[in-house]
C-alpha cells in the first residue's frame, strides 16, 4: 500500500536481522578499539594523520578558492543540522503516513548517535597539535567526527527506510550514489585543512555504521511489527 506522500509499498514483513547485527557488532567492536588507542593517545593512523594534514595546509594556504569551497560544503551541505533536518523531514513522512512506531524510532536513533558522539568527545578530549593555519580555528581532536558520524547515520537510515518500502533499483542507485559521495565528501572536507584527523573521521564513520546495523537490526526483531498486528 502507497501513498502521495510516501509512494512506496509498505513492507509485508521486518528484514533479516542477523547480517545488520553482525556488521553493527564488528564495526562498533573496532570503533571502541580505536576509541580506546585515541584515549591512551596513541593514533593507528598518526604518521600519516600527520603528513596529510601538513601536505593539506600547503596546498590549502596557496588556494584560498579551495578554502572557501570546504567551508561552504562543511558549514553547509554536509553540516550536522543539515543531515539531521533531513531525518527530521523522514520521521514527519513517516509519522504522516501512519508509521509511528518506525518514526519514533528512526528518530530516537538519531538522537541517539548525536548523544554518543558527543558524550564520546568530551570524554577523549585529546589535544591535536597545531598547524600554522590562520584559518583553522579547531584546537582539539574531534573522536568521533560529528560530520562524519552523522552523515553515515543520516544516510544509513535514509537508505535503509527506502530498502524497507520497496523503492525501485533506479531510485535506490541514486540515493546509494548520493550516500557514497556524502561520505567520501565528509571525509575530505573534515581532513582538509587539518580539522580533523583521519582518525577521527574513521572512527565516526564506523560509529555511524555501528549505530544504523545495530538499530535496524533492533528494529526488526523488537519494535517491527508483524503482519496484520496493526498499520505501518
Amino acid at each position: 500500500m502507497s501513498s502521495p506522500l510516501f509512494p512506496f509499498r509498505s513492507p509485508d514483513r521486518s528484514p533479516r536481522t542477523a547480517p545488520a547485527l553482525w556488521a553493527g557488532v564488528v564495526a562498533g567492536a573496532a570503533s571502541v578499539v580505536l576509541l580506546v588507542l585515541v584515549a591512551l593517545r596513541w593514533s593507528p593512523l598518526m604518521s600519516l594523520d600527520r603528513s596529510v594534514a601538513d601536505a593539506l595546509h600547503r596546498h590549502a594556504v596557496a588556494d584560498p578558492g579551495l578554502v572557501r569551497v570546504n567551508r561552504v560544503l562543511t558549514d553547509w551541505v554536509w553540516d550536522p543540522w543539515t543531515m539531521r533536518a533531513l531525518i527530521a523531514v523522514a520521521v514527519v513522512a513517516l509519522w504522516w503516513r501512519g508509521a509511528h512506531r518506525l518514526a519514533v524510532w528512526v528518530a530516537a536513533t538519531s538522537l541517539l548517535a548525536t548523544g554518543l558522539q558527543q558524550g564520546l568527545k568530551a570524554a577523549v578530549d585529546r589535544e591535536r597539535p597545531q598547524w600554522p593555519d590562520p584559518v583553522d580555528s579547531a584546537q582539539f581532536a574531534a573522536f568521533p567526527s560529528g560530520h562524519a558520524m552523522t552523515a553515515v547515520v543520516s544516510c544509513g537510515l535514509l537508505l535503509w527506510l527506502l530498502r524497507l518500502y520497496g523503492a525501485g533499483p533506479g531510485l535506490w542507485g541514486a540515493a546509494l550514489a548520493v550516500a557514497v559521495v556524502s561520505a567520501v565528501g565528509v571525509a575530505v572536507t573534515r581532513v582538509y585543512l587539518g580539522v580533523h584527523w583521519l582518525t577521527d573521521v574513521v572512527g565516526g564513520a564506523l560509529l555511524g555504521v555501528a549505530v544504523v546495523a545495530l538499530s535496524t537490526a533492533g528494529y526488526a526483531r523488537f519494535a517491527a511489527p508483524r503482519e496484520g498486528s496493526h498499520r505501518w
